[in-house]
């Protein structure tokens, strides 16, 4: 771009057509250069995101369930409340009226209540860990921003983790409810279900 710059200060006639394209040209190279930051900036983003949630996956769990991914995401959530707590105490000390760090404090707390309110409503976007095949790829991410592409980040809330747990709750109710215990006529215990049959002929 300081060639066409320089190109541009060069031209005698400010209203040419030579001066009108130069001028085009620069503009496209400061667009193509904003793009290029702001891609940039979103990329380093998800990988500090990705990187917090490999960095406290429990060890030896392949597939996260409903409760574990719920209670990881509110830990997720509640990142800064130290720092915000040290920010209140500075407040606090010697009785200071003037809010030091008040911009950094105003942005945490701006932050916090937009990923709680998607949390709770469309949900949070974050590594799928409820698939056992993205979990895999995280715990064995190297933290390079170039591999950032073979992950799917998910959107999960509160209301869909709400109904996995309620599926699960449900399917394990029914896993109970066909294994059925009684007695035989000479008082024996019976358990049986769908597979098979076991009979305790045992006598006490």
């Amino acid at each position: 771009m300081p060639k066409v710059t320089k190109a541009i200060a060069k031209l005698k006639h400010p209203n040419s057509r030579k001066t009108f394209a130069l001028a085009k040209q620069m503009k496209r190279t400061e667009n193509r250069q904003k793009k290029k930051k702001e891609h940039n900036l979103k990329v380093n983003i998800v990988g500090e995101k990705i990187q917090w949630f490999k960095d406290r996956l429990l060890p030896d769990v392949e597939v996260y369930t409903p409760e574990q991914t719920e209670e990881i995401i509110e830990t997720y959530l509640a990142r800064f409340d130290e720092e915000l707590e040290q920010i209140v105490l500075k407040h606090s000390i010697g009785g200071r009226k003037n809010r030091q760090h008040a911009s950094r404090e105003d942005i945490i707390r701006l932050n916090q209540e937009c990923e709680r309110q998607e949390y709770e409503t469309c949900g949070i976007e974050i590594p799928d860990l409820l698939d056992a095949r993205q979990m895999k790829l995280l715990r064995t991410w190297n933290g390079e921003l170039k591999y950032l592409q073979n992950f799917k980040l998910r959107r999960i809330g509160k209301p869909h983790l709400e109904k996995l747990k309620s599926k699960t709750a449900d399917e394990n109710l029914e896993a109970n409810e066909e294994t059925i215990v009684s007695k035989t006529t000479d008082g024996n215990l019976e358990i049986t279900n769908n597979e098979e049959m076991i009979v305790d002929t045992n006598n006490d």
